[in-house]
């Protein structure tokens, strides 16, 4: 395989709803580039794309697959995309490191959720983006609705290069636009019999060739002028004004395929060739200290891992794009973010499942390697006197989650590190062992998300694993002041135990001031303050801790002694074990023994103290509150308020969005345990949503009973 300049080298996302059609295009692709001499499908499990063993079983598409077609001495690296977001993280990086989306469209269906998301994040990313209506030959499709849906989703910017003859199951031919071509094939599919257009579908061609020609010279004032004059311009003309509309995304090109019989799928990659932007048309990356980094061959050699896979008797593969100079086998480079060396082995062009050696690869290319010692995903190797990092990938917050342990306890640190080692391959599984919760942690995307790493654990790394229903960190504190006083009193022997602590509680407000007295049952205490501490808590707000002892009724030496007894409460709130914050202590009196006293008495007293105190303040439980946004069709949008409301969400505005309508809410978190799931029924998987923290709040006093009660069961079972 030759070495390909970085003039000569484009990039390309296929991204899309599930069932659009992106791994048979994949297929098609691979094939007319010469790559596979036979077209595989997902229902023989045959695919090259998709061939990771939990894909096969399944049938979906888990993980994000890079291939390359030359054609026409040019080389164009793909990315299929899985469809699923509960997968997004595939999706987001692929866009990431690549210069162009083809947003694949199941002609049954039209733009779906899956469609919605994709062209969300090409829109956050300014990705040009081309459409490809696949699917033509379904008995379903309605080409001419599912183009009307596009206008009005994406505007007046979507613009036919081509448009089919007879869609449906006798699909075999398109008018093509750009050439002024009809293209017709063999039922078998494969090279087309390209013909003049018939006259009775010259009028239709000639306007949608008209509208293509406005649409092209509007991206160059040259082109405009010329327009204006002779009403026309050539068709190399006319690639130059599509490719200055993709780059600045104010042109979507419309392509026909159907790449399960592999019509169009030639024609489509003429037009990747020659008219899509070149990874050099594109706008620069920046480092992580903001300097650009230009895709320039004679650039400092640095390279970007943008995925990890763990591939049957291969194990660990790193895919990288060049974002700099050029690698060869053999090249020292040093991990700017680990500070480890590397030597480069063989790297590959990327094929699937298959693997081609190359001899270097330049600015701008993606290719693959094996065998690295010490790289992680997001990871950049650079070479001498360069130490650029990258961190322009963002992923999204998790959005289901579920307590996890093996069924055999020995297997808990295995099942650990193989979750660690899986996250390499998608960031967006998250482990966490939760000291608060006293639980394993794992979140991700959704059900079918946990469901997919649940699999792995117990096919591939024979780890048995049960799932359960993640406790919630909910926080307690108080709502007005009381007092409390508490003797620790031991004798059994030897030396005793005695520790008498004083104490009051109060809520705490950031801004808050000092406390001068307080009253209790008809008598006045008053404070002196001898010494305050504020305390930021790990788990939000504060605790405030002041001494107001006087007459040395207990010795200042026993105070961090008491502050350690109610921070030990603080940590296992007295009503549910949650956390507590926003709290306010005095200690303002005790007493204590010239021989018995010591750090331990003092200690447990606080922690008595403290709990009585905390008990008789009016306290309550605060639950964590989250934004919800969820992009919904409009004709069901009333089933989607309904259920967030019966899930005690406050429902905060909702505007149209490209189509479908955006639900703002906010929700507890208890209330969206089983909402990924719930969701996908309402909507028959039509709708996605994104959730972010937003603040704690108080419970209703039911939830609160029930909250405590339920606690109350627990410690007594336990005991």
């Amino acid at each position: 395989m030759r070495v390909y300049q970085t003039n000569e080298i484009k990039n390309i996302a296929l991204v899309g709803a599930s069932g659009s059609g992106k791994t048979t295009l994949a297929e098609s692709l691979m094939y007319e580039a010469g790559l596979i001499k036979r077209r595989g499908s997902i229902d023989a499990k045959n695919t090259a794309s998709d061939y990771f063993p939990v894909e096969l079983e399944y049938g979906y598409s888990v993980f994000p697959t890079v291939f390359h077609a030359e054609w026409n001495h040019k080389k164009l690296n793909f990315i299929d995309c899985p469809g699923s977001d509960d997968f997004v993280s595939g999706a987001i990086t692929s866009l990431n490191v690549t210069d162009l989306a083809a947003v694949v469209i199941n002609g049954q269906y039209g733009p779906e959720v899956g469609t919605q998301n994709a062209f969300r994040y090409t829109d956050k990313l300014k990705k040009p983006v081309i459409f490809l209506v696949n699917q033509l030959d379904s008995e379903k499709c309605d080409f001419e609705n599912v183009l009307a849906q596009m206008k009005e989703i994406y505007g007046q910017k979507c613009v036919q290069i081509q448009y089919p003859l007879n869609p449906g199951p006798d699909y075999n031919s398109f008018i093509d636009v750009l050439v002024m071509k009809k293209y017709t094939w063999l039922p078998e599919g494969g090279k087309p019999v390209i013909e003049d257009i018939p006259e009775e579908e010259m009028e239709k061609a000639m306007e949608l060739h008209r509208a293509l020609v406005e649409a092209a010279a509007e991206n160059d004032e040259g082109l405009m002028e010329k327009f204006f004059e002779e009403e026309s311009l050539t068709e190399d003309e006319l690639r130059t004004g599509i490719r200055e509309g993709l780059i600045t995304r104010s042109i979507f090109p419309v392509f026909c395929v159907s790449a399960g019989k592999d019509m169009g799928v030639q024609r489509l990659m003429e037009f990747l060739g020659n008219v899509v932007p070149f990874v050099s048309d594109m706008p620069k990356i920046y480092n992580t200290r903001g300097e650009e980094v230009a895709h320039d061959s004679n650039g400092p050699e640095s390279l970007y891992f943008f995925k990890t896979s763990m591939e049957p008797h291969i194990g660990e593969v790193s895919y990288f794009k060049v974002m700099s100079g050029r690698v060869k086998p053999g090249d020292d480079l040093t991990n700017a973010d680990r500070g480890s060396k590397e030597r480069i082995g063989q790297i590959y062009a990327c094929a699937g499942a298959i693997r081609i050696p190359v001899d270097e690869m330049y600015a701008g290319d993606i290719g693959c390697t094996v065998k690295l010692k010490d790289v992680k995903t997001g990871n950049a190797l650079n070479g001498k006197d360069c130490d650029w990092k990258y961190n322009f990938i963002k992923y999204p917050n998790s959005k289901y989650a579920r307590s996890i342990k093996s069924k055999n306890p020995q297997d808990m640190e295995k099942m650990m590190a193989a979750i660690l080692k899986m996250r390499q391959e998608d960031p967006t599984w998250v482990v966490e062992n939760s000291k608060e919760l006293r639980q394993t942690i794992v979140h991700g995307q959704g059900e079918f998300h946990l469901r997919t790493l649940k699999w792995r654990l117990e096919n591939n790394e024979k780890i048995m694993v049960e799932y359960g229903v993640p406790r919630i960190p909910y926080r307690e504190t108080i709502t007005k002041s009381a007092k409390a006083e508490y003797r620790h009193k031991k004798q059994s022997g030897g030396a005793g135990q005695f520790g008498e602590v004083h104490l009051i509680v109060e809520p705490y407000a950031e801004g808050m001031p000092d406390p001068v007295s307080y009253r209790f049952d008809g008598q006045e205490f008053k404070i002196n303050i001898k010494n305050k501490q504020e305390i930021d808590l790990d788990w939000g707000g504060k605790l405030v801790f002041i001494n107001s002892v006087v007459g040395g009724a207990i010795d200042a030496r026993f105070m961090p002694a008491i502050l350690k007894g109610v921070m030990d409460c603080m940590e296992r709130g007295p009503l549910t074990g949650s956390y507590a914050r926003d709290v306010r202590v005095v200690v303002y009196d005790g007493k204590m023994h010239p021989v018995d006293s010591n750090e331990l008495s003092f200690m447990l007293a606080a922690r008595h103290a403290f709990t009585d105190a905390f008990k008789n303040a009016g306290p309550k439980i605060l639950e964590p509150i989250y934004d919800i946004e969820v992009f919904t069709p409009e004709d069901i949008v009333g089933d989607v308020m309904s259920d967030l409301q019966g899930r005690r969400g406050m429902i905060m505005g909702m505007d149209s969005e490209a189509g479908y309508q955006k639900l703002q809410a906010k929700v507890p978190l208890a209330e969206l345990d089983d909402y990924s799931i719930a969701l996908s029924s309402i909507t028959g998987g039509r709708a996605s949503f994104t959730t972010k923290f937003a603040s704690y709040e108080l419970v209703p006093n039911d939830v609160q009973q029930k909250l405590i009660a339920a606690y109350e069961a627990e410690e007594k079972s336990v005991e």
